[in-house]
């Protein structure tokens, strides 16, 4: 019996082991074998429906962005009506034409339209999304473009995020029993055995030889050994390669490669021994790699004043060794998929406001629960459903430009609220002819241009974002 838990719900590059009693998911894999299931959850109980139900909770809690152009407008208006009449009424009070009061009037009323206001922020919303999309940056609207704004804290999954997602072949160790001249043929003995394998692991360590050009042999009598390893004989040559365990049932002497071996296991590897009937005779290391662009993408982000958490389902010792390698001090490791929400609530409660960067099914429901999810291109379906905010090119690199282009986009709005409100604050007294006694004399024609040129300027301002680019302050 061979089962592993597989990536999407498991949150693991390296399939987990599972043995009898142990409970299955329906993203369980069978190795091979016969099986028989206990069904213990159906409907809405299974793992599935749990993370939807955690999904759709976290999205029905988020408090809606409260949008400062439309609560000034909503003041703004009535306080415009008011002006205009009073202008009317003083007019006339202190005697002028009613023809007078009432361009006064209508000039304050024309020379304060919101147009402006109401311009300030669609426009700039408009072209940063445009600009994003450019950069392979998929922004789902204004709310998430605000959030990234805001964010102070991004919390990174491991497996598909930082890391490929996918096991790599790190480390081919030979012993020095002279058995070998090359790494090249103890791959070739390793490589020929596993060709017989469906493990993961197996098709990592194929496809690393066959680009090494490694001239595979033809296995006879390959038998799987489950939670162990495999066997079979090269040329009337009997070999082992598997775990420890497999050593300790075969009598196989470690020998002085210990110490080797707890490096590479402490660097977060799979490390793997190949032996023959007698001896140990090398080591080669699988291990979920990190994307080139992991650690300059952590980089840039602390140095924007963002502190870096990674979060995944593997072990402590494996979570730790990938969170150095990039440079992450904060690391929260072995959380299962409903408590990944969870912990970004913890972070929440603590003053933080989070952004969740991941890729899978069990992310989804942290993604629902961030201030800001942002969702990788390459992941499930589920989780760029989520996300406000997705990573078409699967680069980290884009999670700075991201934030980069929100703190442009939001300091581009306020300078067009800016801009409106000056032109209002400035216009109405001159529209009102308060300043009639200087020879200042605004007509409603005069005071439709002004208005108009406030709203080309507000355009104006926001199309410089698309002059936007990472690199440029």
């Amino acid at each position: 019996l061979s089962l592993h838990d597989a990536l999407p719900i498991s949150g693991e590059s390296i399939p987990v082991e599972k043995k009898e009693g142990d409970r299955v998911f329906g993203a369980t894999m069978n190795g091979h074998g016969s099986i028989e299931f206990r069904a213990e959850k159906v409907g809405s109980e299974t793992a599935l429906a749990q993370i939807i139900h955690f999904v759709e909770e976290a999205q029905g809690s988020k408090a809606p962005i409260q949008d400062f152009a439309d609560w000034v407008s909503s003041w703004f208006v009535p306080a415009v009506i008011l002006i205009a009449i009073i202008t009317l009424i003083a007019w006339l009070f202190v005697g002028a034409t009613f023809t007078f009061s009432l361009l006064a009037a209508v000039s304050v009323l024309v020379i304060a339209c919101p147009c402006a206001l109401g311009l300030a922020t669609p426009t700039g919303i408009m072209v940063a999304t445009g600009k994003g999309a450019e950069q392979g940056i998929l922004i789902r609207g204004g709310q998430p473009l605000e959030a990234a704004n805001k964010i102070t804290a991004i919390v990174f999954d491991k497996t598909g995020t930082l890391t490929k997602g996918k096991p790599e072949v790190t480390d081919v160790v030979r012993m020095n029993n002279g058995q070998w001249t090359t790494d090249n043929e103890m791959l070739s003995i390793a490589a020929s055995l596993e060709q017989g394998s469906e493990h993961p692991l197996a098709e990592s360590i194929v496809q690393y030889a066959k680009k090494q050009s490694v001239i595979l042999s033809t296995i006879e009598g390959f038998k799987t050994i489950p939670g162990h390893g495999i066997e079979g004989s090269i040329n009337g040559q009997r070999y082992f390669f598997g775990n420890r365990a497999l050593m300790q049932r075969q009598n196989i002497s470690l020998g002085d490669s210990e110490s080797t071996l707890q490096k590479l296991e402490n660097e977060g590897k799979t490390a793997m021994i190949l032996a023959d009937a007698k001896q140990m005779v090398g080591i080669i290391a699988v291990a979920d790699t990190v994307k080139e662009t992991s650690k300059e993408a952590v980089d840039q982000l602390k140095k924007m004043g963002i502190d870096i958490y990674m979060i995944t389902g593997d072990n402590a010792r494996t979570a730790r060794a990938i969170a150095s390698s990039v440079g992450i001090t904060y690391v929260l490791a072995e959380v299962l998929p409903e408590q990944k929400a969870n912990e970004v609530k913890k972070l929440q409660r603590m003053g933080a406001k989070v952004a969740m960067v991941g890729d899978g099914i069990n992310d989804s429901p942290a993604l629902a629960q961030a201030d800001l999810g942002i969702a990788m291109g390459s992941g499930a379906d589920i989780a760029m459903e989520t996300g406000g905010i997705v990573l078409v090119k699967n680069d980290l690199r884009d999670v700075v430009t991201a934030i980069k282009l929100s703190r442009a986009t939001v300091q581009k709005i306020k300078q067009n609220l800016f801009f409106a409100l000056f032109y209002n604050i400035i216009g109405i007294p001159i529209a009102a002819r308060l300043f009639m006694g200087l020879g200042i004399v605004l007509r409603p024609e005069l005071a439709g241009l002004a208005m108009a040129f406030s709203s080309v300027s507000v355009v104006t301002n926001s199309l410089l974002l698309k002059g936007f680019h990472p690199t440029k302050r």
